[in-house]
């Protein structure tokens, strides 16, 4: 939950410095905004990765949880009919992903 939230933070200050340099140029306001712009990029990109990250860990911890509890199962402590719920934090992850994809291709049409 730690990652989604930081990721979410990056991505969401990153877009907004892009977009607010972005509309200054618009404005014709003297002004370079290319670092300004690159420092929101790399923002974005940074959650991007960020997220890549939390998502290949929180799979491989579920991973050996469910390593474990198979071998729990195996052993009688745990009943063989209980399901596995479904990891909302991943689903979670990755829409907050795709959104990040999204943002990534939306800041690099507008600098087109």
């Amino acid at each position: 939950m730690a990652v989604i939230r930081t990721s979410l933070s990056l991505i969401s200050f990153g877009f907004t410095i892009f977009q607010i340099f972005w509309h200054l140029k618009e404005m014709h306001v003297q002004w370079n905004p290319t670092a300004s712009k690159a420092l929101g990029f790399s923002l974005v990109i940074l959650g991007i990765f960020l997220q890549i990250i939390g998502i290949v860990y929180h799979l491989k911890f579920m991973e050996q949880i469910r390593i474990e509890r198979n071998e729990m199962m195996l052993n009688g402590l745990l009943p063989t009919e209980d399901k596995f719920p479904v990891s909302f934090t991943l689903v979670t992850a990755i829409l907050l992903l795709l959104i990040g994809i999204t943002v990534t291709i939306t800041m690099t049409i507008q600098s087109l």
